[in-house]
């Protein structure tokens, strides 16, 4: 496990000696454009490990994603490296077809402190959801992003990360998108408290996620890259790119339905992803992800 290595995978060129929040935050983007967030493994009959040298191989050699329990666990490892205060985090997923949050924590997230200010750092969430900078950790400020503008809430030592949506303009509405598209104003995202977590408390969710039948990773094979002006994703055979802020407050999304034949070009052309095994793609969940 090399950082230069990693930097070469992410194409970051810039200075890392002095641990900032500008450094910091560059590394981060070129992390989550580089770096798929993905579950592509569970539907090509590969395990995901819960191991920051298997990780590693994946995402930096073999020129893979993973879900937050990777895309996290390697950020973490990378900005403990580089002299970062970090620390895990544990996170329950609000989901919008249960209107409720997860039972059990389901999401790792970093915690980084930084002049004796503390932030969110989060690349793996991915979609429209992804985080594009560190979030400052402070409750009721809207703090806008690229991909719209993200609000932290405190309550009795819970935390709550959301959402502001823009409004979607999506020149095909012959393809179906969320059924609730203008409705939803604000989205829910996740709760987290500041408890610190080992990596280990993680492993019982790591193999439930991607071997539970009702497991969304199970009944969705999703793919998705942050770009500079926006995220491009792959779930099942719908092939999505998002344009964010594309014209008066609104998010352009242009979506196709692809063939069998063109996912393997697809996956390699738009998300640098080359699979040792076949793909067998699906898309049972009735869940929107955007």
């Amino acid at each position: 496990m090399d950082i230069k290595e990693y930097f070469a995978r992410i194409s970051y060129r810039g200075s890392y000696d002095k641990p900032d929040l500008a450094t910091l935050t560059d590394i981060f983007q070129h992390h989550i454009r580089a770096v798929p967030f993905e579950n592509l493994s569970i539907h090509c009959g590969e395990i995901i490990e819960l191991n920051l040298e298997a990780t590693y191989n994946k995402i930096v050699r073999k020129n893979r994603g993973g879900w937050c329990m990777e895309n996290n666990h390697i950020l973490s490892w990378v900005l403990k490296t580089l002299g970062y205060n970090i620390t895990l985090l544990g996170a329950k997923v609000y989901v919008p077809e249960y209107e409720a949050y997860a039972d059990e924590i389901d999401h790792l997230l970093l915690k980084v402190v930084l002049d004796d200010k503390s932030y969110i750092v989060d690349g793996g969430f991915g979609m429209v959801y992804q985080l594009w900078q560190p979030l400052e950790l402070i409750a009721g400020t809207d703090q806008p992003q690229t991909p719209g503008v993200f609000r932290l809430l405190e309550e009795n030592g819970l935390w709550y990360l959301e959402k502001v949506k823009r409004k979607q303009w999506v020149p095909d509405q012959s393809i179906s998108t969320s059924h609730n598209l203008d409705k939803e104003v604000c989205r829910r995202i996740y709760l987290f408290t500041l408890q610190p977590r080992d990596i280990e408390e993680f492993r019982p969710q790591n193999t439930h996620l991607q071997t539970a039948p009702d497991s969304l990773f199970v009944t969705k094979s999703i793919c998705s890259l942050q770009t500079p002006d926006g995220v491009r994703a792959l779930v099942g055979w719908k092939f999505t790119e998002v344009k964010y802020n594309y014209k008066d407050n609104m998010d352009l999304v242009e979506t196709r339905i692809l063939a069998d034949e063109e996912m393997e070009k697809t996956l390699k052309e738009k998300f640098s992803v080359t699979l040792d095994k076949k793909f067998v793609p699906i898309n049972k969940s009735r869940l929107s992800l955007f």
